[in-house]
């Protein structure tokens, strides 16, 4: 017989799904709690469990509550009398199985075992029904027994067979404990679940259509698919184990869930659909778009931030107010010069904030404001997690805020290792100043040949005196200003370079301390999101609508 199952799990889609599952679970150990991962852990053991048993076997699973006749339908269904019917309740305390074999080479032990069939609860079917060959019929405890390690045992077995027919009576076909424990629970497995209404034979005639309507209507509210029109999902059938009616439905019904050897597989199919409906809220948030992450916007702003915190825009305005004063240093007049000097030595002396603040100008590398640095890092930190699912944003935050702790002190260090370079000089400030010496040169020359002209000393062409005084008076402001305006464009180079290098800094030990860590994150979560979405795809692929940075 072909073994089409372990095709189906290994080389189809849902071998795909089970991939992904496993790296979902492996990538997410670090971020998630242990017990959220616990049912896709649990999912992921069953499947390599059941893989490793024989494939042409299809464990099918009796469930209901007391007294719905599971018994007697198994019994039914079996052609003999192996399982104990009766008024006691409960009747049947453990799980009693009928196997109708696939064939001598290909024993149906190892999936008993598995299910925990006790050797002395195992039965052969006694009509061998080519329609039924490969099915395992399993008759389960009462899933609202008193005792309650029936009930563990019920739970367990729903966890691990490959179909469950389950079966209701007209007294308690509406019961919440069914509908809201185990109806609702499967709703999922709809497509290997078939729900009997046992006991018709009880009711009027006219009234099973109306019973087995209102079944359908409840089903339907708890979100069971009902297997109608040639849809996929849970087939509703009337059925009297007493009397024999609708048994050879049932069967027919039976043969066609365990004939394509498919179950197996459509039960793990439903199963990681389970896991992945209540991981998705921890892998795909509000929207289906992937979340932008570090958008250039977002490492632009960071940038921008860290630069003003190591005061990258002051020290430019200051680098080029300081070109500024060495240009009117060395091309100022040389009285400017002097006045210039004597109030700075005053103010000194007298202790004055403007020239206190002009000395620390003067000693020492930008301080570094830790608190704008905090803060940037928790914009830069609040924008990469934007749109993420929380713990995933959770994980990015902390990222950036452990990164942060270290950042200014890696900022101050940058700065302080840096050379102190020694500032050019323009060859034409030489030149400036030998034209104000020059100036200065005519002005007191100007000035002695006036004095001797005054005192009445004799001297030759009495305007030349007056002359070259007001030259010399003149034509040194007029020299001054004309060098500053020329020194306007290199003093803007000048600070520019500034505050590019200190922004340079700022942005290399931001990207080394805190983008590194928050692009290292998203991309994990990156794919971790690709993982579920091929987890949670029913054909196994997809393909995401945007790209983390």
């Amino acid at each position: 017989m072909t073994d089409t199952t372990a095709s189906t799990i290994h080389n189809g889609p849902l071998g795909v799904r089970l991939g992904a599952l496993r790296e979902l679970v492996g990538l997410s150990r670090t971020r998630l709690d242990d017990a959220v991962l616990t049912e896709a852990g649990r999912v992921l053991d069953e499947a390599a469990a059941r893989d490793r048993l024989p494939t042409a076997y299809t464990a099918v699973a009796i469930a209901g509550a007391t007294g719905s006749g599971k018994s007697t339908l198994f019994n039914a269904l079996a052609g003999a009398q192996l399982s104990e019917s009766g008024v006691r309740r409960p009747t049947t305390a453990t799980a009693v199985s009928c196997t109708w074999e696939a064939g001598r080479e290909l024993p149906a032990d190892g999936l008993l075992e598995r299910l925990g069939v006790p050797a002395r609860a195992r039965r052969r079917a006694h009509v061998l029904d080519p329609g039924l060959r490969g099915l395992i019929l399993l008759d389960l405890p009462d899933h609202d027994s008193v005792d309650p390690a029936h009930r563990e045992q019920v739970d367990r077995l729903l966890t691990l067979v490959d179909a469950v027919i389950w079966v209701v009576d007209p007294e308690k076909y509406a019961d919440a404990l069914l509908h809201e424990r185990y109806l609702r629970a499967f709703a999922g497995h709809a497509d290997v679940s078939i729900i009997v209404l046992n006991q018709t034979d009880r009711l009027p005639a006219e009234a099973v259509d109306a019973v087995l309507d209102d079944l359908r209507r409840l089903l339907d509210d708890h979100g069971v698919a009902l297997g109608e029109h040639g849809e996929p999902g849970a087939g509703v059938l009337p059925v009297s184990a007493l009397t024999g009616d609708g048994i050879a439905e049932l069967r027919q019904a039976v043969g066609e869930l365990v004939a394509p050897r498919t179950a197996a597989a459509r039960r793990l199919a439903a199963d990681v659909d389970g896991v992945a409906r209540r991981l998705g809220p921890l892998y795909i948030a509000d929207g289906a778009e992937a979340p932008a992450g570090l958008t250039p916007q977002a490492r632009e702003d960071f940038e921008d931030r860290l630069a003003a915190a190591v005061g990258a825009p002051a020290a430019g305005q200051n680098a080029e107010r300081a070109w500024l004063r060495r240009a009117d240093r060395a091309c100022g007049t040389p009285w400017a010069q002097a006045l210039r000097h004597l109030a700075g030595r005053q103010a000194e002396r007298r202790g004055e904030p403007a020239a206190l603040a002009a000395k620390r100008a003067q000693a020492g590398p930008p301080a570094v404001a830790a608190p704008a640095v905090e803060e940037a890092v928790r914009r830069l930190a609040d924008d990469a997690a934007d749109g993420l699912p929380e713990p995933w944003a959770r994980a990015v935050r902390d990222a950036a805020r452990r990164s942060a702790d270290a950042l200014p002190g890696a900022l101050a260090a940058a700065l302080a290792d840096q050379p102190t370079e020694r500032l050019p000089r323009p060859r034409w400030w030489s030149a400036a100043g030998a034209g104000q010496a020059f100036l200065l040169a005519a002005q007191i020359l100007g000035l002695c040949w006036l004095v001797l002209a005054l005192t009445g000393q004799p001297v030759v062409a009495g305007w030349l005196p007056v002359l070259l005084l007001a030259c010399g008076s003149c034509g040194a402001p007029l020299l001054a200003w004309g060098c500053r305006m020329a020194a306007r464009g290199p003093a803007r180079a000048s600070g520019s370079q500034e505050e590019w290098r200190l922004r340079r800094i700022a942005a290399e030990r931001g990207h080394t301390h805190v983008l590194e860590p928050v692009a290292a994150e998203l991309l994990r979560y990156r794919e971790v999101r690709e993982r579920y979405v091929v987890a949670a795809s029913p054909t196994g692929e997809a393909e995401l609508s945007r790209t983390i940075r």
